[in-house]
């Protein structure tokens, strides 16, 4: 893929693809509050820790590269 590509198909990622990723995310901590109750403060943080790089792993080709010359 090219260079000129990988930075608009990032910019897209971004700029649409992040925040609906963090509606759902933060949609599933809400459906998890409301069938198992509230979890534990340091399971909630390693839970979103997981969900903040998760996200990335799809991605990692697009983004390789985009921030040279």
């Amino acid at each position: 893929m090219e260079l000129k590509t990988r930075k608009r198909l990032s910019i897209l990622i971004l700029v649409v693809g992040l925040p609906l990723y963090v509606i759902v995310a933060v949609s599933l901590m809400n459906w998890l509050d409301a069938t198992y109750g509230r979890q534990p403060i340091w399971v909630e943080v390693v839970i979103y820790l997981i969900l903040g790089v998760l996200w990335a792993l799809p991605f990692k080709r697009v983004f390789r590269g985009v921030g040279k010359g």
